[in-house]
């Protein structure tokens, strides 16, 4: 882990996950700034999933585990607002936050370390061919480069990142250290829905 940063932090009921793009639409004057800022001086600021309260009004609690996110398009809907797009970075963890004069929320937050790369199972093989086909699917607009079919970090988050699963699964999938631990629970909860049976059958018929 590394030294403790001042991050401005984003509340939302959402989970970003490193490598991800997440869109958002902003219009409260304190996000506003915050983007503004992060355009005018290429800084990042933190998303977190909202533990009480909302992403409008009051400030909200949010868990500790979140993503930096970095803006990498932009425009101005309308005046007063601003559409834009994020790619997250990098996992921390908040060690404790405060509040700015505007409301918004500032977290002092350590950096969790780098997933190692890890090789993809042979067991877990059957990720590889399904995550490909949602790729060419969903196209790379929703999924984009750079993509790493042999890296069990990035095929783990990728499938956190797609699945229809409570906020709360996704963030628990987030705050694992382990790419492989991540890995084999995803594997264990599309077997068990038949989805990775289903994959292994059509793939055997093709051959």
């Amino acid at each position: 882990m590394e030294h403790a940063d001042l991050l401005p932090l984003f509340p939302l009921q959402t989970v970003l996950f490193p490598g991800a793009l997440l869109p958002l639409h902003v219009f409260e004057a304190r996000y506003m700034d915050l983007a503004t800022r992060c355009l005018k001086e290429g800084t990042v600021f933190g998303v977190n999933l909202i533990a009480e309260g909302h992403e409008v009004g009051a400030p909200a609690r949010p868990y500790e585990v979140g993503v930096s996110a970095r803006i990498v398009e932009w425009d101005v809907a309308r005046p007063g607002t601003l559409d834009i797009v994020t790619r997250g970075e990098r996992r921390y963890r908040v060690l404790r936050s405060e509040h700015g004069a505007n409301g918004l929320l500032f977290g002092e937050v350590e950096w969790l370390a780098e997933a190692p790369h890890r090789a993809i199972p042979d067991n877990c093989q059957p990720l590889v061919e399904l995550l490909r086909a949602i790729v060419d699917d969903a196209g790379r607009a929703r999924l984009p480069e750079p993509h790493d079919f042999g890296d069990a970090g990035w095929v783990g988050l990728r499938f956190a990142e797609v699945l229809p699963i409570p906020a709360q699964a996704k963030q628990a999938l987030l705050e694992l250290d382990e790419p492989l631990d991540r890995l084999e629970i995803i594997r264990q909860f599309l077997d068990q829905r038949g989805l990775l049976g289903e994959r292994m059958a059509k793939s055997g018929k093709r051959g």
